[in-house]
């Protein structure tokens, strides 16, 4: 039965390219086609992103009700923690995107584990947008855990979904 499968988590990957402007209209799959992307490795905990709306709330003195409307869209702020692993380039692109002086918005590519079992050449699905790299500071644990890294991602366009595909 199609749309029934489940996925985990575990087998998905976060990849960062370069500088990339913003524009009026949504982003689709085309505008990232020429994109060089570098893998982040050490990708440990993936933060949640997609569009919410912003509230328009309207106080009404006469019908002592507050009337709300949805507002912009927004695609919000992701977290994803990565295990620090010095020298991969990846790591070293996205601390460069973070650093408080880059203003650049870069885009970013996130792959599925959806692939499918048949098919010519099965493919995942994958997640591309825009987003600011807000910083990559590094964060604390215990005893047992490695050290880490914390990007924050200000997603700064739509979020274009590209479904996985059997290749037939």
């Amino acid at each position: 039965m199609a749309g029934t499968d489940l996925y985990p988590v575990a087998g998905m990957r976060f990849f960062l390219g370069g500088a990339k402007e913003t524009q009026a209209e949504d982003f689709t799959a085309a505008d990232f086609e020429d994109e060089i992307w570098k893998e982040v490795d050490g990708f440990e905990t993936m933060g949640a992103a997609g569009d919410t709306a912003a509230l328009i709330a309207t106080d009404l003195i006469n019908r002592g009700r507050t009337v709300k409307q949805k507002g912009v869209a927004n695609a919000g702020q992701m977290q994803c923690n990565f295990a620090i692993l010095a020298g991969d380039p990846g790591q070293t692109a996205l601390i460069a995107a973070g650093a408080a002086s880059n203003r650049n918005n870069y885009a970013v590519k996130i792959v599925g584990n959806d692939a499918p079992a048949t098919g010519t050449d099965p493919k995942p699905s994958e997640r591309l947008f825009v987003a600011l790299v807000m910083g990559t500071p590094e964060q604390g644990g215990s005893a047992n855990t490695v050290q880490m890294m914390q990007a924050t991602l200000e997603i700064n366009s739509n979020i274009v979904k590209v479904a996985a595909t059997s290749g037939s």
